[in-house]
Protein backbone atom coordinates (compact mmCIF):
# COMPACT_ATOMS: atom_id res chain seq x y z
CA UNK A 1 0.00 0.00 0.00
CA UNK A 2 1.42 3.28 -1.12
CA UNK A 3 2.07 5.63 1.63
CA UNK A 4 2.16 9.44 1.96
CA UNK A 5 5.32 11.57 1.37
CA UNK A 6 6.48 12.82 5.52
CA UNK A 7 8.33 16.10 4.18
CA UNK A 8 8.51 17.32 7.88
CA UNK A 9 10.31 14.19 8.76
CA UNK A 10 13.08 14.95 5.36
CA UNK A 11 13.12 18.21 7.44
CA UNK A 12 13.98 17.22 10.58
CA UNK A 13 17.22 15.80 8.81
CA UNK A 14 19.32 18.63 8.45
CA UNK A 15 18.55 19.52 12.01
CA UNK A 16 20.05 16.44 13.38
CA UNK A 17 22.87 16.61 11.64
CA UNK A 18 23.50 20.19 13.05
CA UNK A 19 22.99 18.77 16.19
CA UNK A 20 25.70 15.52 15.41
CA UNK A 21 27.86 18.60 14.37
CA UNK A 22 27.38 20.58 17.34
CA UNK A 23 28.78 17.74 19.38
CA UNK A 24 31.67 17.14 17.91
CA UNK A 25 32.62 20.92 17.46
CA UNK A 26 32.52 20.78 21.52
CA UNK A 27 34.59 18.07 21.98
CA UNK A 28 37.42 19.52 19.62
CA UNK A 29 37.17 23.46 20.01
CA UNK A 30 35.50 23.97 23.48
CA UNK A 31 38.10 25.82 25.72
CA UNK A 32 40.37 23.80 27.90
CA UNK A 33 39.46 25.50 31.28
CA UNK A 34 35.33 25.27 29.86
CA UNK A 35 35.27 21.14 30.70
CA UNK A 36 32.35 21.73 33.38
CA UNK A 37 30.23 23.70 31.05
CA UNK A 38 31.34 21.88 27.75
CA UNK A 39 30.47 18.81 29.39
CA UNK A 40 27.25 20.17 30.64
CA UNK A 41 26.37 21.01 27.00
CA UNK A 42 27.28 17.86 25.38
CA UNK A 43 24.90 16.42 28.38
CA UNK A 44 22.33 17.66 26.08
CA UNK A 45 24.09 17.27 22.75
CA UNK A 46 23.97 13.41 22.62
CA UNK A 47 20.42 13.90 21.78
CA UNK A 48 21.34 14.03 17.98
CA UNK A 49 22.55 9.99 18.20
CA UNK A 50 19.11 9.06 19.75
CA UNK A 51 17.24 11.12 17.55
CA UNK A 52 18.44 8.95 14.74
CA UNK A 53 17.80 5.97 15.52
CA UNK A 54 14.66 7.19 16.89
CA UNK A 55 13.45 8.40 13.47
CA UNK A 56 15.14 5.74 11.99
CA UNK A 57 13.58 2.85 13.47
CA UNK A 58 10.06 4.77 13.02
CA UNK A 59 10.49 5.73 9.48
CA UNK A 60 12.10 2.05 8.67
CA UNK A 61 9.03 0.43 10.17
CA UNK A 62 6.50 3.26 8.00
CA UNK A 63 7.82 2.03 5.15
CA UNK A 64 7.94 -1.81 5.83
CA UNK A 65 4.89 -2.16 7.68
CA UNK A 66 3.18 -4.18 4.72
CA UNK A 67 6.55 -6.34 3.68
CA UNK A 68 6.27 -10.29 3.72
CA UNK A 69 8.89 -13.04 4.52
CA UNK A 70 9.63 -13.20 0.56
CA UNK A 71 10.73 -9.72 0.54
CA UNK A 72 13.25 -10.34 3.19
CA UNK A 73 15.98 -10.70 0.63
CA UNK A 74 15.15 -7.12 -1.43
CA UNK A 75 15.07 -5.99 1.91
CA UNK A 76 18.40 -6.71 3.67
CA UNK A 77 20.04 -5.95 -0.25
CA UNK A 78 18.90 -2.46 0.07
CA UNK A 79 19.91 -1.79 3.66
CA UNK A 80 22.89 -2.76 2.90
CA UNK A 81 23.70 -0.57 -0.35
CA UNK A 82 22.35 2.24 1.65
CA UNK A 83 24.83 1.93 4.74
CA UNK A 84 26.99 -1.23 4.49
CA UNK A 85 29.14 0.18 1.43
CA UNK A 86 29.08 4.13 2.31
CA UNK A 87 30.14 2.64 5.99
CA UNK A 88 33.28 0.64 4.43
CA UNK A 89 34.16 3.50 1.82
CA UNK A 90 34.18 6.07 4.31
CA UNK A 91 36.23 3.75 7.16
CA UNK A 92 39.35 3.84 4.83
CA UNK A 93 38.81 7.06 3.69
CA UNK A 94 38.88 8.06 7.24
CA UNK A 95 41.69 5.68 7.77
CA UNK A 96 44.03 7.22 4.79
CA UNK A 97 42.92 11.35 5.94
CA UNK A 98 44.68 9.83 9.33
CA UNK A 99 47.75 8.41 7.89
CA UNK A 100 49.82 11.77 8.09
CA UNK A 101 49.39 12.06 11.55
CA UNK A 102 49.24 8.34 12.55
CA UNK A 103 52.75 7.65 12.99
CA UNK A 104 51.82 3.79 12.69
CA UNK A 105 55.15 1.81 13.35
CA UNK A 106 54.61 -0.87 10.79
CA UNK A 107 52.40 -1.99 7.70
CA UNK A 108 50.88 -4.53 10.15
CA UNK A 109 49.99 -1.93 12.58
CA UNK A 110 48.33 0.20 10.25
CA UNK A 111 46.36 -2.85 9.01
CA UNK A 112 45.25 -3.90 12.98
CA UNK A 113 44.22 -0.67 13.83
CA UNK A 114 41.96 -0.36 10.25
CA UNK A 115 40.74 -3.73 11.50
CA UNK A 116 39.99 -1.98 14.52
CA UNK A 117 38.29 1.14 13.12
CA UNK A 118 36.07 -1.72 10.83
CA UNK A 119 34.69 -2.92 13.67
CA UNK A 120 34.23 -0.37 15.93
CA UNK A 121 33.37 2.42 13.74
CA UNK A 122 35.68 5.74 12.80
CA UNK A 123 34.46 8.30 15.43
CA UNK A 124 30.63 9.15 14.13
CA UNK A 125 30.42 6.28 11.99
CA UNK A 126 29.07 3.58 15.12
CA UNK A 127 25.64 5.11 14.10
CA UNK A 128 26.01 2.92 11.12
CA UNK A 129 27.08 -0.01 12.90
CA UNK A 130 24.03 0.35 15.39
CA UNK A 131 21.21 0.75 12.70
CA UNK A 132 22.83 -2.02 10.49
CA UNK A 133 22.29 -4.26 14.30
CA UNK A 134 18.39 -3.07 14.19
CA UNK A 135 18.68 -3.71 10.68
CA UNK A 136 19.38 -7.35 11.01
CA UNK A 137 16.34 -8.43 13.58
CA UNK A 138 14.36 -5.74 11.82
CA UNK A 139 11.90 -8.57 10.53
CA UNK A 140 11.41 -9.65 14.12
CA UNK A 141 10.52 -6.25 15.64
CA UNK A 142 8.12 -5.56 13.22
CA UNK A 143 6.54 -9.76 13.86
CA UNK A 144 6.49 -8.20 17.74
CA UNK A 145 4.59 -5.05 16.34
CA UNK A 146 1.99 -6.55 14.52
CA UNK A 147 1.11 -9.36 16.45
CA UNK A 148 0.99 -7.01 19.95
CA UNK A 149 -1.35 -4.35 17.85
CA UNK A 150 -3.40 -2.91 20.85
CA UNK A 151 -1.09 -3.39 23.17
CA UNK A 152 1.57 -1.06 21.91
CA UNK A 153 1.33 1.04 25.03
CA UNK A 154 2.92 -1.50 26.99
CA UNK A 155 5.23 -2.92 24.87
CA UNK A 156 6.67 1.14 24.75
CA UNK A 157 6.22 0.59 28.88
CA UNK A 158 8.51 -2.07 28.77
CA UNK A 159 11.29 -0.86 26.52
CA UNK A 160 11.12 2.53 28.70
CA UNK A 161 11.72 0.27 31.49
CA UNK A 162 14.59 -1.63 29.84
CA UNK A 163 16.22 1.43 28.31
CA UNK A 164 15.97 2.94 32.32
CA UNK A 165 17.39 -0.51 33.50
CA UNK A 166 20.21 -0.64 30.84
CA UNK A 167 21.53 3.20 31.03
CA UNK A 168 22.10 2.49 34.88
CA UNK A 169 23.69 -0.28 34.57
CA UNK A 170 25.81 0.99 31.52
CA UNK A 171 26.45 3.97 33.67
CA UNK A 172 27.36 2.31 36.95
CA UNK A 173 29.68 -0.31 35.26
CA UNK A 174 27.23 -3.34 36.34
CA UNK A 175 27.51 -5.25 33.04
CA UNK A 176 30.24 -7.14 31.41
CA UNK A 177 33.46 -5.34 30.80
CA UNK A 178 33.12 -5.71 27.02
CA UNK A 179 29.49 -4.55 26.97
CA UNK A 180 30.86 -1.22 28.54
CA UNK A 181 33.21 -0.81 26.45
CA UNK A 182 31.67 -1.08 23.42
CA UNK A 183 28.17 0.19 24.86
CA UNK A 184 28.32 3.17 22.53
CA UNK A 185 28.29 0.73 19.55
CA UNK A 186 25.67 -1.63 21.16
CA UNK A 187 21.80 -1.30 19.43
CA UNK A 188 20.36 -2.62 23.15
CA UNK A 189 21.92 0.77 24.55
CA UNK A 190 18.91 2.57 22.14
CA UNK A 191 16.19 0.07 22.97
CA UNK A 192 13.75 2.41 23.61
CA UNK A 193 14.27 4.67 20.92
CA UNK A 194 14.50 1.73 18.30
CA UNK A 195 11.03 -0.04 19.59
CA UNK A 196 9.54 3.34 20.27
CA UNK A 197 10.00 4.16 16.59
CA UNK A 198 8.10 1.59 15.23
CA UNK A 199 5.61 2.37 17.67
CA UNK A 200 4.98 5.68 16.78
CA UNK A 201 5.09 4.23 13.00
CA UNK A 202 1.99 2.21 13.59
CA UNK A 203 0.61 5.25 15.07
CA UNK A 204 1.66 8.20 13.15
CA UNK A 205 -1.31 9.99 12.34
CA UNK A 206 -1.97 9.80 15.92
CA UNK A 207 0.72 11.09 17.50
CA UNK A 208 1.05 13.74 14.66
CA UNK A 209 -2.31 15.39 15.66
CA UNK A 210 -1.32 15.08 19.54
CA UNK A 211 2.21 16.33 18.68
CA UNK A 212 0.81 19.57 17.06
CA UNK A 213 -2.02 20.22 19.23
CA UNK A 214 -0.10 20.26 22.29
CA UNK A 215 3.13 22.17 21.70
CA UNK A 216 3.28 24.58 24.32
CA UNK A 217 3.35 21.42 26.55
CA UNK A 218 6.38 19.53 24.61
CA UNK A 219 8.53 22.34 24.87
CA UNK A 220 7.69 23.29 29.08
CA UNK A 221 8.04 19.93 29.11
CA UNK A 222 11.43 19.27 27.56
CA UNK A 223 12.41 22.64 29.34
CA UNK A 224 11.93 20.73 32.52
CA UNK A 225 13.23 17.91 31.45
CA UNK A 226 16.53 19.48 30.21
CA UNK A 227 16.57 21.24 33.71
CA UNK A 228 16.54 18.07 35.94
CA UNK A 229 19.41 16.56 33.71
CA UNK A 230 21.97 19.80 34.11
CA UNK A 231 20.58 19.34 38.12
CA UNK A 232 21.62 15.78 38.28
CA UNK A 233 24.76 16.82 36.12
CA UNK A 234 26.02 19.72 38.80
CA UNK A 235 25.31 17.90 41.67
CA UNK A 236 27.05 15.04 40.91
CA UNK A 237 30.11 17.95 40.45
CA UNK A 238 29.58 18.71 44.03
CA UNK A 239 29.77 14.94 44.63
CA UNK A 240 25.97 14.17 45.51
CA UNK A 241 25.17 11.03 43.40
CA UNK A 242 22.09 9.28 42.65
CA UNK A 243 20.54 6.33 40.82
CA UNK A 244 20.08 8.93 37.68
CA UNK A 245 23.58 9.41 37.36
CA UNK A 246 26.59 11.65 37.56
CA UNK A 247 29.30 13.24 35.58
CA UNK A 248 28.28 13.90 31.59
CA UNK A 249 28.41 10.57 30.75
CA UNK A 250 25.72 10.25 27.44
CA UNK A 251 24.02 6.62 28.81
CA UNK A 252 23.18 8.88 32.12
CA UNK A 253 19.19 8.07 33.10
CA UNK A 254 18.10 11.22 34.12
CA UNK A 255 19.07 12.51 30.41
CA UNK A 256 15.86 10.56 28.99
CA UNK A 257 13.17 12.50 29.40
CA UNK A 258 15.04 15.31 27.85
CA UNK A 259 15.90 12.90 25.05
CA UNK A 260 12.08 12.19 24.00
CA UNK A 261 11.09 15.65 24.60
CA UNK A 262 13.75 17.03 22.04
CA UNK A 263 13.45 14.73 19.93
CA UNK A 264 9.60 15.57 19.84
CA UNK A 265 10.77 19.11 19.07
CA UNK A 266 12.80 18.04 15.93
CA UNK A 267 9.54 17.17 14.94
CA UNK A 268 7.80 20.19 15.52
CA UNK A 269 10.76 21.95 13.76
CA UNK A 270 10.17 19.79 10.83
CA UNK A 271 6.38 20.99 10.46
CA UNK A 272 7.56 24.32 10.90
CA UNK A 273 9.96 24.06 8.17
CA UNK A 274 7.29 22.42 5.47
CA UNK A 275 4.17 24.81 6.53
CA UNK A 276 2.51 25.62 2.85
CA UNK A 277 3.25 29.27 3.28
CA UNK A 278 6.68 29.25 3.19
CA UNK A 279 8.52 30.43 -0.27
CA UNK A 280 9.58 27.95 -2.51
CA UNK A 281 13.40 29.06 -2.32
CA UNK A 282 12.80 27.88 1.59
CA UNK A 283 11.44 24.65 1.04
CA UNK A 284 14.07 24.26 -2.38
CA UNK A 285 16.82 24.80 0.13
CA UNK A 286 15.23 22.83 2.88
CA UNK A 287 15.05 19.32 0.79
CA UNK A 288 18.32 20.22 -0.36
CA UNK A 289 19.51 20.00 2.97
CA UNK A 290 17.44 16.77 3.50
CA UNK A 291 19.15 15.64 0.33
CA UNK A 292 22.51 16.36 2.05
CA UNK A 293 22.29 15.53 4.92
CA UNK A 294 23.23 12.23 4.76
CA UNK A 295 26.92 12.91 3.36
CA UNK A 296 26.96 15.90 5.39
CA UNK A 297 27.06 13.05 8.71
CA UNK A 298 29.31 11.05 6.54
CA UNK A 299 31.91 13.83 5.45
CA UNK A 300 31.85 16.25 8.42
CA UNK A 301 35.16 14.70 10.12
CA UNK A 302 36.83 15.84 7.84
CA UNK A 303 36.60 19.35 7.73
CA UNK A 304 36.54 19.25 11.86
CA UNK A 305 40.50 17.62 12.08
CA UNK A 306 41.25 19.63 8.80
CA UNK A 307 40.23 23.14 11.35
CA UNK A 308 41.95 21.13 14.22
CA UNK A 309 45.07 21.11 12.39
CA UNK A 310 44.73 24.49 10.62
CA UNK A 311 44.59 25.87 14.50
CA UNK A 312 41.22 26.23 14.58
CA UNK A 313 41.01 25.48 18.84
CA UNK A 314 43.03 29.13 18.95
CA UNK A 315 40.17 31.04 18.38
CA UNK A 316 39.35 30.46 22.21
CA UNK A 317 41.90 32.82 23.41
CA UNK A 318 40.14 35.92 21.86
CA UNK A 319 36.44 34.71 21.03
CA UNK A 320 34.16 33.27 23.34
CA UNK A 321 34.58 29.17 22.86
CA UNK A 322 30.46 29.11 22.25
CA UNK A 323 30.76 31.55 19.48
CA UNK A 324 33.91 29.33 17.93
CA UNK A 325 31.52 26.22 18.20
CA UNK A 326 28.73 27.63 16.22
CA UNK A 327 30.90 28.79 13.64
CA UNK A 328 32.39 25.49 13.00
CA UNK A 329 29.00 23.99 12.79
CA UNK A 330 28.10 26.66 9.90
CA UNK A 331 31.18 26.56 8.28
CA UNK A 332 31.30 22.03 8.48
CA UNK A 333 27.72 22.03 7.28
CA UNK A 334 27.85 24.55 4.57
CA UNK A 335 31.09 22.50 3.49
CA UNK A 336 30.01 19.34 4.01
CA UNK A 337 27.11 19.99 2.20
CA UNK A 338 28.99 21.18 -0.96
CA UNK A 339 31.22 18.46 -1.42
CA UNK A 340 28.06 15.65 -0.71
CA UNK A 341 25.96 17.69 -3.77
CA UNK A 342 29.32 17.53 -5.99
CA UNK A 343 29.91 13.55 -5.18
CA UNK A 344 26.20 12.95 -5.65
CA UNK A 345 26.74 14.20 -9.15
CA UNK A 346 29.50 11.57 -9.79
CA UNK A 347 29.88 7.88 -10.79
CA UNK A 348 30.91 7.42 -7.06
CA UNK A 349 27.25 9.03 -5.36
CA UNK A 350 25.58 5.91 -4.33
CA UNK A 351 29.17 4.34 -2.24
CA UNK A 352 29.91 8.40 -0.90
CA UNK A 353 26.67 9.94 0.00
CA UNK A 354 23.69 7.11 -0.09
CA UNK A 355 22.43 9.08 -3.16
CA UNK A 356 21.59 7.97 -7.05
CA UNK A 357 24.41 10.12 -9.15
CA UNK A 358 21.83 13.32 -9.67
CA UNK A 359 22.67 15.29 -12.71
CA UNK A 360 24.63 18.12 -12.97
CA UNK A 361 21.65 20.69 -14.23
CA UNK A 362 20.57 19.93 -10.14
CA UNK A 363 23.43 20.77 -8.52
CA UNK A 364 22.09 24.82 -7.50
CA UNK A 365 18.80 24.85 -5.08
CA UNK A 366 15.90 25.84 -7.78
CA UNK A 367 12.70 27.45 -6.57
CA UNK A 368 10.59 25.23 -8.13
CA UNK A 369 9.57 22.45 -7.08
CA UNK A 370 11.28 19.23 -7.90
CA UNK A 371 9.62 16.51 -9.87
CA UNK A 372 8.40 13.88 -7.61
CA UNK A 373 10.04 10.40 -7.42
CA UNK A 374 7.24 7.97 -9.52
CA UNK A 375 5.25 5.13 -7.32
CA UNK A 376 7.68 2.27 -7.79
CA UNK A 377 10.47 4.57 -6.53
CA UNK A 378 8.61 5.49 -3.27
CA UNK A 379 7.78 1.94 -2.75
CA UNK A 380 11.25 1.04 -1.96
CA UNK A 381 13.11 3.28 -0.15
CA UNK A 382 15.40 4.20 2.52
CA UNK A 383 15.44 3.03 6.42
CA UNK A 384 12.18 4.27 6.89
CA UNK A 385 9.26 4.02 4.97
CA UNK A 386 9.13 7.58 4.10
CA UNK A 387 12.64 8.16 2.86
CA UNK A 388 15.14 7.06 0.24
CA UNK A 389 16.51 3.93 -0.95
CA UNK A 390 20.09 3.81 -0.46
CA UNK A 391 20.96 6.67 0.52
CA UNK A 392 19.40 8.00 2.97
CA UNK A 393 19.36 6.69 6.99
CA UNK A 394 15.44 7.61 6.92
CA UNK A 395 13.52 5.93 4.11
CA UNK A 396 12.76 8.28 0.89
CA UNK A 397 10.46 7.99 -1.41
CA UNK A 398 13.02 6.92 -3.64
CA UNK A 399 14.56 3.58 -5.10
CA UNK A 400 17.19 2.46 -3.61
CA UNK A 401 20.07 5.59 -4.25
CA UNK A 402 19.66 7.65 -1.37
CA UNK A 403 22.13 6.58 2.08
CA UNK A 404 20.14 7.28 4.44
CA UNK A 405 18.68 4.32 4.07
CA UNK A 406 18.27 4.41 0.89
CA UNK A 407 15.92 1.74 0.13
CA UNK A 408 12.47 3.29 2.07
CA UNK A 409 9.37 2.91 0.80
CA UNK A 410 7.29 5.10 0.54
CA UNK A 411 6.95 8.08 3.05
CA UNK A 412 9.32 10.89 3.21
CA UNK A 413 12.68 10.50 1.62
CA UNK A 414 14.77 8.81 3.65
CA UNK A 415 14.28 5.79 5.82
CA UNK A 416 17.48 6.08 8.43
CA UNK A 417 17.14 9.40 9.88
CA UNK A 418 20.62 10.03 9.41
Amino acid sequence: MARRRLDQVDAMRPVKQAGVISTHSVIYFAAVGASVASNAALLLLHVSREGFFFISACMLTYAYAEMKLTGLRRYYWRRFLAVGIPYLCWTVIYFCWQLPTAHYGSVLAALKHLEYQTWTGYFQLYFLLVIMQFYLVFPLVLMLLRRTRGHHGLVLAVAAAAQLAISIATHWNYLPAALIKYGQEDALEYVLYLIGGGVVAFHLAEVDRWVRGHVKLILASTLAAALFAEGVYFLALHHVTTVLGSGSDPFQPSVIPFNIGAVTCGYLAGVALVEPWRSRRTKALVRSGSDNAYGIYLTQMLFITSLSWLGWKQLDSVLPWPLVCLLTVAIVFLCGATLTAVLARTPLAVPLTGRKQQPWSTLIPRRADRTEPEPAAMAAADPEPAMRPAADLEPAMRPAADLEPAAVAAGSRQKNGL
